[in-house]
């Protein structure tokens, strides 16, 4: 439990996000991550780790695993039963292995650019989930390998990704757009595809470039790798026939630094925009 420190005025909290609420994107873990920094902050259970003249700051690991653990009761009030992974991520950032109901960051990864795709095609991930478990009740030998084989990629995928800091060859990139296509068929035999991840996979492919989709599936979001030789000629066609489709894209990068401190004056200028109207 937090003990408060000193009395908490009553507070306003403005929440603003350039990603779309409920796409899967994890938005209800940053939420509740940035939520739990701001008050444990404000009662004084965990430091301001600004200095004079810096621009942003991080917590101390225990104070990240203070903030994780109460983000992560958000996330209960919020979904019921959570794994946990959302706000694990939104908390320490870069990457983290997920298994068994363990999580573990890796120490050493690369920051990925990624096409981030939103389709816009609604889906319930209870849904989705209870349609695989019902395909692994009916077919488990057919199914269980190919469990399998997904394990597999995600073992070889974090060999890659760690390998990849001390040799920055870009002879990695080829290895993960095979993972990424290899992913995405199985995702589609446990049933979790759908024909607008399948059209957006279609459509970077013709541009030269490998998709796979991201969440629970069923419509929601895709991912495209971006590696570092790609033109901006390619993304910026493949953005536009991807928009035609009637999606909506964003060009980002995974691997970021988890929950950080802003001092005022860091902020874009949209997010001041939006901070003086309140």
């Amino acid at each position: 439990l937090c003990v408060c420190f000193r009395d908490v005025p009553s507070v306003d909290i403005l929440v603003w996000s350039e990603l779309p609420t409920g796409a899967g994107l994890g938005s209800s873990a940053a939420y509740a991550v940035c939520l739990a920094a701001a008050l444990l902050m404000g009662c004084g259970a965990i430091s301001c780790p600004l200095e004079e003249g810096e621009s942003t700051a991080r917590w101390t690991e225990e104070e990240l695993t203070l903030i994780n653990s109460w983000a992560f009761q958000g996330e209960r009030v919020i979904h019921g039963n959570p794994s946990g992974v959302d706000n694990a991520v939104g908390t320490w950032g870069g990457a983290l292995r997920y298994q068994a109901g363990k999580i573990t960051p890796l120490k050493r990864v690369p920051t990925l650019r990624i096409l981030l795709t939103n389709t816009k095609v609604p889906r319930s991930t209870k849904v989705l989930v209870a349609g695989v478990k019902e395909k692994i009740l009916k077919f488990p030998a057919i199914m269980n390998p190919v469990l399998d084989s997904i394990d597999a990629i995600s073992q070889e995928c974090q060999s890659v990704l760690e390998e990849m800091p001390a040799n920055p060859s870009p002879e990695y990139y080829p290895v993960l757009e095979e993972f990424f296509d290899i992913n995405q068929h199985h995702l589609n035999v446990l049933g979790v595809g759908h024909p607008s991840l399948d059209r957006l996979c279609q459509v970077t492919a013709s541009h030269g470039l490998h998709s796979k989709l991201t969440g629970a599936g069923g419509g929601g979001c895709g991912i495209t790798l971006l590696p570092p030789d790609t033109s901006p000629l390619a993304v910026e066609a493949a953005k536009q026939d991807l928009c035609a489709c009637g999606f909506e894209c964003w060009e980002t990068k995974i691997g970021a630094p988890g929950v950080t401190l802003h001092c005022l004056s860091s902020l874009n200028t949209q997010v001041l925009h939006v901070l003086s109207q309140s």
